[in-house]
């Protein structure tokens, strides 16, 4: 009697998968001769894939959620699902709640020959998920990377001067009165209100040369005080008198229409921009500030309810993960909505060579700059990129940050309850600010 088909129940953000349907103008060709175009949606290949490799049947069901916060309030109010890819501090929490299931001892084995995501993670990313800790335990037991990048501001070039850009303090400047916006998240937005409240001393020489300036930094970024989370209100409260809007999608319409000069925004939101600009004729830039900014980064995770020790949903979860992380798959889901891999593809050259396809130098061209990306892809491959120094702010530098972007990073961790309550209450006085103000 033939086994009944396993049920995968996954919930990921919206627009954060290849849904397939790409035209044949839009085949990718790589150096290497590699032709890579989405035809089918990646849940679709990826039911028929298992059922070719593991000889089973698998039927995802596929939903989406728009934040965090939202993929949270599902689960509590009963929705069940199997694997989800919340952001760092989400799986962080969930780790603390004890509702993940932790990924088998065979998902971390380089010798199985499935096992796309730990031959391909970038050792860069594996590094952070190794110092990254919920109490004794790793993150990456719990989670595997998906996307990852930064938060910064994309700024028409023709309206504000780079060194403005390169400050969250400009989101203040009245001289962009309701020519910005602003992230309509409370941890992406209270992170950068902590980013002005430290300016000075963040930009400051004692801190940068302290030996310590990684664990302050995180301190910092991560400190929900009564204190501290009151003075970010003042802040956030003057920033969102001074915006056009709170927006989670809306702000990347925005600056191509040129309603705004300047939106807060994850990188590969802003690559998005940029790159829809570039089509009607409009260069914009993306900076990350100087005083800091969030290493963020999205990833897998399997919800102990949901496989209720179900091994055979256990394997398929995994292999889903897997599929994700294979070289082609990676670069059609890049592709497709615009942010960067957490994989860097091992022994396969296809995820740099795709870096190369997007912002390789023209042959000819006399203005190029060589960029280093050793940190991302290891030293065993090809890693420093002849592009157009015009990507030093552009799409290049907003998908793989340079090294010393990096260093000013740190990364949202989960906050203790009283925290959450905190700027939470911060975040509905915020929303609801007097709109009498304004006149």
């Amino acid at each position: 009697m033939e086994e009944e088909a396993i049920v995968l129940r996954i919930a990921n953000s919206e627009e954060y998968i290849d849904e397939g349907g790409w035209d044949d103008d839009e085949t990718i060709l790589l150096q290497s001769g590699t032709k890579i175009l989405g035809v089918h949606p990646m849940v679709d290949d990826f039911e028929a894939w298992y059922e070719e490799t593991y000889g089973e049947k698998v039927r995802v069901e596929y939903s989406t959620y728009g934040t965090n916060e939202e993929l949270y309030n599902q689960m509590t109010l009963g929705n069940t699902f199997d694997v989800v890819c919340p952001s760092e501090y989400m799986i962080m929490k969930l780790m603390e709640e004890e509702r993940l299931q932790a990924f088998s001892d065979s998902f971390f084995d380089p010798g199985e020959e499935m096992n796309y995501y730990i031959k391909g993670v970038s050792p860069y990313i594996d590094s952070v998920f190794r110092e990254l800790k919920m109490g004794d335990e790793e993150v990456r037991r719990y989670g595997a990377g998906y996307m990852w990048g930064t938060m910064g501001i994309v700024y028409n070039p023709d309206k504000v001067p780079r060194e403005a850009a390169s400050h969250w303090s400009m989101l203040l400047d009245r001289a962009y009165y309701k020519q910005i916006t602003m992230k309509d998240s409370v941890r992406d937005s209270y992170f950068i209100g902590l980013g002005v409240l430290h300016e000075n001393e963040l930009l400051g020489q004692q801190l940068i040369q302290d030996p310590r300036y990684n664990e302050t930094l995180s301190a910092w970024m991560n400190d929900t005080s009564e204190q501290t989370v009151a003075r970010a209100e003042q802040i956030l409260s003057d920033m969102r008198k001074n915006a056009y809007s709170l927006e989670t999608d809306s702000g990347k319409a925005d600056m191509v229409t040129g309603k705004v000069v300047a939106n807060m925004q994850w990188s590969g939101d802003a690559v998005y921009s940029l790159d829809q600009a570039e089509e009607d004729g409009v260069e914009l830039a993306y900076a990350v500030p100087e005083e800091c900014s969030n290493l963020w980064f999205d990833g897998w995770c399997m919800m102990k309810k949901g496989l209720s020790e179900d091994r055979r949903k256990q394997n398929a979860a995994e292999a889903w993960i897997n599929f994700l992380s294979r070289p082609d798959n990676v670069v059609r889901n890049m592709y497709y909505i615009g942010y960067t891999s957490v994989i860097a593809g091992g022994k396969s050259n296809l995820i740099y060579e795709y870096a190369e396809y997007c912002y390789g130098a023209e042959e000819g061209s006399e203005d190029t700059v060589e960029y280093p990306m050793e940190y991302f892809f290891g030293a065993e491959h090809e890693n420093t990129l002849v592009a157009e120094k015009s990507q030093l702010e552009r799409q290049l530098y907003a998908q793989y940050p340079p090294v010393e972007v990096l260093d000013r990073c740190a990364v949202m961790k989960c906050f203790s309850d009283e925290g959450n309550k905190r700027i939470s209450r911060m975040w509905t006085n915020i929303r609801c600010f007097d709109w009498t103000e304004l006149f």
